[in-house]
Formats: C-alpha cells, sequence, structure tokens
C-alpha cells in the first residue's frame, strides 16, 4: 500500500471513530428535548388512549416530556409513513397497531416494513362481536350457523384490512360464516349501525363497546382475544366457544424509524414497560377494558413477527385488498 492510500484509509478510520464515538455521545445524552410520539389515528380510540397512558408513564421515567401527535388518514399509512421518513435520533416513534403490520399486504404504501422496527408492547384491547340487544343469539355458534341459512347475515367493518374485516374473514373462511360485508368508514360508524339495526353484527374494541353492554344497549357474544377481559370477565372467548383461530384485539405498541440507536430502543422499552406495571395505570386501563402488556423489545418483536404471519395468512385466504 503506497503512502497516499495509507493515508487515505486512517482518515477513513478516524473519520469511523469520530462517528461512532459521536453517535454513542447522542445516545448517552438521550432525551435531551422532547420525544414525540406519532399516532396514526384520530384522538379518542383504543390506540389513542393507550398511547397516552403510555406516554404520561414512560415520559416520568426518562425524565422528558413526551408529546402526542395525531396523524390519521388513509387507513394509518399517513401517519406511519411520516415515522418511517423520519430521522432515526431516537425523537420520533410510531405508536403501531395491527393494521399498521398488514397494510403492505393490502394495499400500496410509500414506505418498507423494514423502515420501522418494533421497540415496546403498549397493551391491547380484545375486539368484541356485537349484536343489537333484540338479538336472537346468545353465542357465537348460534351466530353463525344463522348465517349459514337462506341470504347469510350483514356484518360491518371499518373498511379494508380493519380488525372487524379480520374478524369476518377468518369466521367465513375457517368457520364457514356467510356474512355480507358492509363497510363504514370507522368502528363508530359500526357500532351506530348495530345499535339501530342496519346491520346483524360486527366487532369493535372492549373500550368502545363496554359501556353499551353494561347499560345493556348491545350483546356481546364472543372476545375475539386468547384472554377473557379484566373488566368484563362474564364473557367467553371465541377459543373458549369452539373457534380457537380467532385471535383478534387492538394493541397498541411502538415503533421507530429502522437506524435508531440500539441503546435508545432499549431505553424507550424498558420506560414502557416500567410505566405498563405501574399499579395506578394498571388499574386505569384495565377498567377501561384495555390490558396492560409492556415487557422487553424481544417480546415485543416475537409479538409482530407473529402478528405478521397469522394476519398474511388470512389476508392471503380470502384474497383481502383495498378496493
Amino acid at each position: 500500500m503506497n503512502r497516499p492510500t495509507r493515508t487515505l484509509a486512517a482518515v477513513a478510520l478516524v473519520a469511523s471513530m469520530l462517528g461512532a464515538a459521536s453517535a454513542t455521545v447522542a445516545a448517552d445524552a438521550w432525551p435531551s428535548r422532547p420525544i414525540h410520539w406519532v399516532v396514526p389515528f384520530s384522538a379518542g380510540g383504543a390506540n389513542d388512549l393507550m398511547a397516552r397512558a403510555a406516554a404520561e408513564g414512560a415520559s416520568k421515567v426518562l425524565g422528558q416530556a413526551i408529546v402526542i401527535e395525531n396523524k390519521p388518514g388513509a387507513g394509518a399509512v399517513l401517519g406511519t409513513n411520516l415515522v418511517a421518513k423520519a430521522a432515526p435520533d431516537g425523537y420520533t416513534f410510531l405508536v403501531s397497531a395491527a393494521g399498521v403490520i398488514s397494510n403492505s399486504m393490502i394495499r400500496t404504501v410509500p414506505y418498507k416494513d423494514s423502515e420501522l422496527v418494533p421497540v415496546a408492547m403498549i397493551g391491547l384491547a380484545p375486539s368484541v362481536i356485537i349484536v343489537p340487544a333484540s338479538s336472537p343469539y346468545k353465542n357465537l355458534k348460534e351466530f353463525v350457523d344463522a348465517s349459514k341459512k337462506g341470504a347469510g347475515l350483514h356484518f360491518a367493518t371499518a373498511g379494508t384490512g380493519s380488525t372487524p374485516h379480520f374478524v369476518e374473514g377468518i369466521l367465513d373462511k375457517n368457520y364457514g360464516a356467510k356474512l355480507d360485508l358492509v363497510p363504514y368508514k370507522s368502528g363508530g360508524e359500526s357500532v351506530t349501525a348495530v345499535l339501530a339495526g342496519q346491520v346483524d353484527a360486527t366487532s369493535e374494541a372492549s373500550i368502545v363497546v363496554l359501556p353499551y353492554l353494561k347499560s345493556g344497549k348491545l350483546k356481546a357474544l364472543a372476545d375475539t382475544w386468547t384472554t377473557r377481559i379484566s373488566a368484563y370477565p362474564e364473557l367467553s372467548t371465541a377459543a373458549e366457544q369452539g373457534f380457537p383461530d380467532i385471535r383478534i384485539a387492538h394493541w397498541a405498541g411502538v415503533h421507530a424509524p429502522a437506524g435508531t440507536p440500539v441503546d435508545i430502543l432499549d431505553r424507550m422499552a424498558a420506560a414502557v414497560d416500567k410505566a405498563m406495571k405501574d399499579p395506578a395505570t394498571v388499574e386505569r386501563l384495565k377498567g377501561l377494558g384495555i390490558e396492560p402488556i409492556g415487557g422487553t423489545r424481544a417480546s415485543f418483536v416475537k409479538f409482530v413477527d407473529e402478528e405478521r404471519a397469522r394476519l398474511g395468512a388470512v389476508v392471503k385466504a380470502t384474497g383481502m385488498k383495498e378496493d
């Protein structure tokens, strides 16, 4: 190696070392200013409420404010893309959901899934299959059996790729239910349609439907997650009723732009985990129908991988695509 080449190599090595040192210093100093969590849904929904509870607790652990920014639009694509394209400096995170995981399977998105990395699980609100209070069906089996007769039954969704769309897809492909999809713009509109008797059923987050169930305005057929809802334990799960393939929930987690320093990811995950184990937070969220989870970054990575595989199988089996 001649002298100019050796000099260039030495300069490159020093630059690399300085860059690594700079990144380490930045990670050590983090967070030195407010952190932004982008919620790709409107305020007031299950994802937003879980985000705010986690942000409040995590900010206390980190000693820095966490600002919630609601960026709804295009089925969560708008907010997700903002974070995917953000600087990986630990100051912008995405509050993710099942729809964020499945979007690229259903519609064209302006980002790659690899541009986002899982950080932490916040919690989940089990989906509940609901019917009008006057409905004759007492459980999920009666509903599915009835749907197989005649023209079938009407099932409301919040659009292509929404949680109720996945519930309907599993009931159809795995259990032979005959359901006519009726798409609405939101889960709230779907619930209103059931209340008015315009459709036979839908599924929606426990946090949304519990007030209607407790007041007798709606009837619940099944909890679609693997465990019963802490605030409504009398409702059995779909699996307990003989429908083990139904495993759907409205969950919230935290993702970061790819390239965010690992130390920052670990510290954020630890802060969220601690927030989700705070007794006051746990009691408040469970009372709303939300199950706090938390956990390690590795456990959330595993959850996301499994969720992607499960939802992907439903998309493939049903041919689910954006209209």
